[in-house]
């Protein structure tokens, strides 16, 4: 197993990995995103995102997709957008082989946070991040605007 920076070669198998997620949240409709958008988005002339790939015997088992944000109190950050392993290969420490290279690259980019959501009734994964130590915040209320309401948005 090996874990390493995501290339554009890898989008297919990694867009695969987020409709699992999305089948699993049971959400596939909410999918909109496609490998051609992640190309342009992730390799393009502006990048907004970057990838790990948890890699077995050339098989891709898992990803975790992030980008930075800025903090105004902390400074720079690590967005974790989604830490996924295939459903059959999960129990197997690629999850935490995967958090493991965004905490190295925060380090590395001398980021002062790590940041990612997960959903209240997803049990296995709060455990997972509660193991891990991370500080699960109930205070903050997420809020998003969608692509619909930013058409619709009115500055008047």
């Amino acid at each position: 197993m090996q874990i390493r920076k995501g290339t554009v070669a890898d989008l297919p198998k990694v867009f695969d990995l987020i409709m699992e997620l999305a089948i699993y949240e049971k959400a596939p409709e909410e999918v909109v995103n496609s490998v051609e958008r992640m190309k342009v988005d992730g390799f393009g002339e502006k990048p907004v995102f970057e990838f790990f790939v948890a890699e077995v015997e050339n098989v891709i088992v898992g990803t975790a997709v992030y980008y930075y944000r800025y903090s105004t109190w902390k400074g720079k950050a690590i967005y974790l957008e989604d830490l996924v392993v295939k459903e059959s290969e999960r129990g197997k420490g690629y999850g935490k082989y995967l958090l493991d290279a965004i905490v190295m690259e925060a380090k590395a980019t001398n980021s002062k946070q790590v940041r990612w959501q997960v959903l209240d009734w997803n049990e296995p994964a709060i455990n997972f991040y509660k193991k891990l130590g991370a500080d699960l915040d109930g205070e903050w209320i997420n809020c998003t605007l969608s692509e619909e309401q930013i058409k619709n948005y009115s500055t008047d």
